[in-house]
């Protein structure tokens, strides 16, 4: 691919950001070349042919949910960088074109299968200040919800930064400082907002109209949020990512950032304090392993929901023969799945939580305890579940006592794979920028549980094993996977953004690749459904047939449509004996996102 050289790089900006900026999920596949079957696919009217679907590569290949960031990933493979190097500047860069859904303000959770063959699992969540307390969320003795979605209350301390420093340091191959600056440039050029950014800024006037330094970024002077085809220049965040490469994190977590931060914070009513900064920490996790079809199932722990839960579903899968119920019949083999979902939510909705703090059982993957859920399966009906299941060992074994969202994925010709889950939470985050930085700051304080029976923005509701403490990261459900063949090499990746539908959207990949035998990108452009358990509704796409929804109703779903169920982009290495692999990359049609390969 032919590098932009800089001095046509605002030209470069105004054409190829011309493009829908999403809330997207990420998949990576690294597999042979599949005959897949036919399905109905979702296509985003507004998306540019500009923006390829599929790309090839033979050094490496990304998929993002925008150009500009999956052009950052190759300038670093030009510059000799590897998948690592690479995911970390379309990550820098989505965090400047991207901002609503993603940015150094919010967290991540970051997956890699390095070409050593070691699993990394980062844990770049938010965390809880020291401050926070489930009280806060309250007034007048009642839950105040709205609390934890807008304004100083809401934001976590911001984890992307320190995870990406630390995922360039351990495993990159160039200084993270080109990608530093290069984010920065596009930040100070600006870039041209397209329609669904466009979008998003009218859906989110209102609350940003309520923050001034939002208001003078997002707003024009008489505070109506800027049009498709704005050049939106971010100069104060430019200035930020050329101090901290400059400077380093520190400046970020130690230094100028955290005391103009917590001072903002703090006076309109938060209760971060620059010590929370100071004291965050990138934490490696022990990432869970489950065994499907023959493959190794690679998915992020606690505080993650989304590897116990998509590794429960496949297993109460594993007991059902899948690729003959779906040749039978598709509604048969969504209806499965919408089974597998509620039950693996329910025990959500109960155990998981931060397993620094909360118990959380690791009999939740017991075979036996799967296989007595699947066996409460009707394959010709729903059926109402009532509660959380009980794993064995509940109070015996635990995880943590062995030591809007986006999504991208990277893979490079020596075997490096990387997956990373980025959010601010809900679009813009606490709807808060720090003033003079350009940062947006999350609303991850929503994702605990404030009170039982008080359902969070995506109308997920919690447990106490989920409840606010100092220091603790609330529950994810952003779920960074990677599959391993049976000799340990990376067959598929893949993670995916929208809240609770990240889970289902992951494992409906999973399906429809390792079991369904179908094209990396067939998989992501067949339609979604989504179960979360409670509410007890089945969510189809408006891209499913009108037969197929027919038939889930009358086996008993209570149906809603949606036009789409998280967003997926995808890579696959087709590799011959004797023959450098070659790398592909496929972005999702619900979007204008963006495939490149080098």
């Amino acid at each position: 691919m032919r590098l932009i050289p800089p001095t046509s790089r605002r030209v470069f900006l105004r054409d190829l950001s011309r493009s829908s900026l999403a809330m997207s999920a990420a998949a990576s596949v690294l597999t042979y070349p599949t005959k897949g079957q036919d399905s109905t696919s979702v296509k985003d009217p507004n998306r540019s042919d500009a923006n390829p679907r599929v790309a090839t590569g033979e050094q490496g290949v990304v998929a993002t949910v925008n150009p500009l960031a999956s052009q950052a990933a190759m300038q670093a493979f030009q510059r000799g960088g590897n998948a690592i190097d690479a995911a970390v500047a379309a990550s820098l860069m989505l965090s400047v074109v991207d901002g609503h859904n993603s940015g150094i303000g919010g967290g991540c959770l970051a997956l890699v299968y390095p070409a050593d063959g070691r699993v990394v699992a980062l844990d770049g969540r938010e965390m809880a200040p020291g401050g926070a307390s489930p009280e806060m969320f309250f007034r007048a003795g009642q839950p105040a919800p709205e609390l934890s979605q807008l304004g100083p209350l809401a934001a976590g301390v911001p984890g992307l930064l320190a995870t990406l420093e630390r995922l360039s340091r351990e495993h990159g191959q160039i200084d993270w400082n080109d990608a530093l600056l290069g984010a920065a440039e596009v930040a100070d050029a600006g870039f041209v907002i397209s329609e669904h950014f466009a979008r998003v800024l009218r859906n989110s006037a209102g609350d940003l109209k309520r923050f001034p330094a939002s208001a003078r970024v997002l707003l024009d002077e008489s505070g109506q949020p800027w049009s498709s085809g704005h050049l939106l220049r971010q100069p104060d965040l430019a200035q930020t990512l050329r101090q901290i490469a400059e400077q380093g994190i520190a400046w970020f977590y130690q230094g100028e950032f955290a005391e103009r931060a917590a001072t903002h914070l703090r006076e309109a009513g938060g209760v971060m304090a620059a010590s929370d900064f100071a004291n965050y920490k990138t934490r490696a996790r022990r990432a869970i392993q489950t065994q499907y079809r023959g493959d190794s199932v690679i998915g992020f722990p606690p505080p993650s929901s989304g590897g116990i839960h998509d590794a429960q579903m496949l297993g109460m899968l594993a007991e059902f023969d899948v690729a003959g119920i779906f040749a039978e019949s598709q509604a048969r083999g969504l209806h499965l799945l919408l089974e597998v979902m509620k039950r693996a939510m329910a025990d959500r909705a109960y155990w998981l939580g931060d397993a620094d703090f909360a118990k959380v059982p690791r009999g939740l993957l017991d075979q036996d305890y799967l296989r007595q859920l699947a066996s409460t399966i009707d394959l010709s009906r729903a059926t109402e579940v009532k509660s959380h299941g009980q794993p064995p060992r509940a109070e015996l074994d635990l995880f943590g006592q062995r030591k809007h969202t986006t999504h991208l994925t990277a893979a490079d010709a020596r075997g490096n794979v990387v997956a990373i889950t980025q959010t601010v939470n809900t679009s813009f985050g606490c709807k808060m920028i720090v003033p003079g930085t350009g940062v947006v700051l999350n609303n991850e304080m929503d994702d605990f549980s404030i009170a039982p029976g008080v359902r969070n923005a995506f109308g997920l509701l919690g447990s106490e094993a989920n409840v606010i403490a100092p220091g603790k990261r609330p529950l994810s459900s952003m779920s960074p996977t990677i599959v391993l063949d049976g000799d340990r090499k990376p067959i598929l990746s893949c993670g995916a953004a929208g809240g609770p539908k990240i889970i289902t959207a992951v494992l409906q990949l999973l399906v429809r690749v390792l079991d369904l035998d179908e094209s990396l990108e067939q998989a992501i452009a067949a339609p979604r459904v989504h179960h979360q358990w409670s509410p007890d509704v089945a969510v189809c796409e408006n891209a499913l047939n009108d037969q197929t929804v027919e038939q889930l109703a009358n086996m008993g779903h209570r149906i809603q449509r949606i036009g789409s169920a998280a967003v997926a982009q995808g890579m696959a290495m087709h590799r011959i004996a004797g023959h450098a692999p070659q790398l592909t990359a496929a972005s999702d049609p619900r979007v204008a996102s963006s495939a490149m390969g080098l």
